[in-house]
């Protein structure tokens, strides 16, 4: 390990996904996204961070879509070597009684101010192990509930091990879902009193100091969204690790629930945009969760031509992306529309490329990605066809989508094969395109390329969401339902439009046909000053704010130094 990593106290940050680059599959989507950007902003920053993930050899999956729509999974693999160094340490957890090895990979990443953070990849493909156990890094989410229980035992367990074993001093840990939630038990173990110094009845656990030492980010609004493992399988797999009264008082009587574990063990809490906070503190009474609300990396999701626009207008908005905050009076009409058009060929080429399908490079384009199941609502904006061509007929309008669905989410799959009926439908009247294998690059190119970005999930499920953050960036307002981010980010008329009034309940799909038609649509095609005011604002007042750099220094002064 280079002692430039080892010369100062750094914080430990555990994640089950991390999105390192396009080309490396150790991530399925937004959270992976989110640990990705958390990353590169402490590089940009120089915030003394040491990531540690899953080596995910395997990949999480390449879509393949046939003309109906039908996913087809396929292996993504990836060599580590290729791209990564193997670590000289290696640890044992403890696995169904027998002793499973740990190795890994460093992954330097660089930002793009010169700063550098390691990022260890955990790997069990080792010859000491045995064949299924060396496939327990393999696949990112894959198998059953034994596989995934035993994979969090290698992140939680084998992660803190892997970071004693190769020297960092750990000034805090940081776990980015419950995933890593195991790391308590481990520290428990580790800071356990002396059996002599007990009296009857008392733990053997100094707790407080494991609370004082960890921080738990939740990102899901909802207890079905949380990992939980029977007690039996845990006692197959885990054995005696710990005191099972002590197990059961911190993560639930009836299972092991990872989110109480990470709750009960961490001293800072924190939800992932303002109102998620709330629902999660609805969700755990008794506890007190604050919020953090999620950025995105400025440069990572910044088109080349805004880019370059920024830093000719306001230099060192990399590193300080509050400057954008002046984009509405330093930034002329005619630049912000010659990079969105720069912006826009991309994506032409993108969906002609990877589809086949030739947009019209004038005509207004919705975009809607991500992962796709039910509470996301992918076929909303399909719920009335008739309506859709009326809207379409009076002003043109193209839409552009794209999204996986996990292996084993029936409902998903089925909402991609009907959005492939519906385009059909639409066929003549609305060009409608879906690239498949959504991955980051299309991301970064569809983000900047289309004129709106549309997000539809079932309030009060959208934990934060972070693609409309990504679009600002690129000047693109955002229409969304209120719920995650956009209960913060939206000024009306202003950054973008809502949809409905964000409860669960409300008529969404009337409200987004209504102001689609009335009021988007009119203002993109007969007033171009007030759009391009409008996209000027979207730079100022949301890229300024919701950005990775603002979450990193929150998270600095809110939780790692206390």
């Amino acid at each position: 390990m280079p002692r430039e990593f080892l010369n100062t106290e750094r914080i430990a940050y555990l994640t089950m996904e991390v999105a390192l680059r396009p080309d490396i599959p150790t991530y399925s989507g937004g959270l992976g996204v989110l640990a990705g950007d958390t990353v590169r902003s402490a590089a940009d920053l120089e915030l003394p961070l040491v990531t540690v993930s899953l080596a995910s050899r395997k990949g999480y999956f390449r879509q393949r879509l046939d003309a109906n729509g039908r996913q087809q999974e396929e292996a993504d693999p990836w060599e580590p070597s290729e791209r990564a160094r193997p670590l000289q340490a290696r640890v044992v957890v403890p696995i169904e009684g027998r002793d499973v090895w740990v190795g890994g990979w460093l992954y330097v990443l660089e930002g793009g101010l010169g700063g550098r953070q390691p990022v260890i990849l955990l790997d069990t493909d080792l010859g000491e192990n045995s064949a299924d156990d060396c496939e327990l890094t393999h696949y990112l989410y894959g198998g059953d509930a034994a596989y995934r229980l035993k994979q969090e035992i290698v992140l939680g367990i084998g992660g803190a091990r892997m970071l004693h074993a190769l020297g960092f001093r750990v000034r805090q840990y940081h776990m980015n879902e419950g995933h890593a939630a195991l790391l308590c038990l481990e520290l428990m173990n580790r800071y356990a009193y002396p059996n002599d110094d007990l009296r009857p009845g008392e733990t053997p656990y100094d707790i407080p100091r494991v609370r004082d030492l960890c921080n738990f980010t939740t990102h899901t609004p909802v207890e079905a969204g949380h990992d939980k493992f029977p007690y039996d399988l845990v006692d197959r797999v885990l054995g005696d690790f710990i005191d099972r009264q002590t197990l059961r008082r911190l993560a639930g009587e009836d299972q092991l629930n990872m989110t109480r574990l990470a709750l009960n063990s961490s001293d800072y809490v924190n939800g992932v945009a303002r109102r998620h906070a709330e629902t999660s503190q609805h969700l755990f009474p008794g506890y007190h969760v604050r919020y953090v609300t999620n950025g995105v990396h400025p440069q990572t999701w910044t088109h080349v031509a805004f880019a370059g626009l920024y830093d000719r207008s306001l230099p060192g908005w990399s590193h300080e992306p509050e400057l954008l905050v002046r984009a509405d009076c330093c930034l002329s009409d005619e630049a912000v529309w010659q990079a969105h058009q720069a912006a826009r060929r991309d994506l032409v080429a993108l969906v002609r490329d990877r589809t086949g399908i030739g947009l019209d490079p004038e005509a207004f384009t919705l975009g809607f990605a991500r992962r796709m199941t039910a509470y996301k609502r992918p076929e909303l904006l399909f719920s009335d066809i008739a309506r859709l061509k009326a809207i379409a007929g009076n002003h043109p309008l193209q839409i552009v989508m794209a999204g996986k669905a996990h292996p084993r989410d029936e409902e998903g799959k089925r909402a991609i094969e009907a959005i492939h009926a519906h385009m059909h439908e639409l066929a003549g009247v609305i060009q409608t395109a879906y690239i498949p294998n959504y991955d980051m690059a299309v991301a970064a190119t569809l983000v900047a390329g289309v004129d709106v970005w549309l997000n539809t999930p079932l309030p009060p499920w959208e934990a934060s969401g972070t693609s409309g953050m990504k679009a600002a960036f690129n000047g693109v307002p955002h229409l969304s339902v209120l719920d995650g981010w956009w209960s913060e980010g939206r000024i009306e008329g202003v950054t973008g439009w809502a949809i409905g009034n964000g409860d669960a309940d409300g008529d969404d799909a009337t409200h987004l046909y209504e102001k689609l038609d009335q009021v988007v649509l009119p203002l993109f095609y007969q007033d171009r000053a007030g759009w391009l005011r409008l996209m000027k604002n979207v730079i100022a007042k949301n890229a300024s704010y919701f950005n990775s750099h603002r979450m990193m220094r929150r998270y600095a002064s809110d939780a790692y130094i206390r």
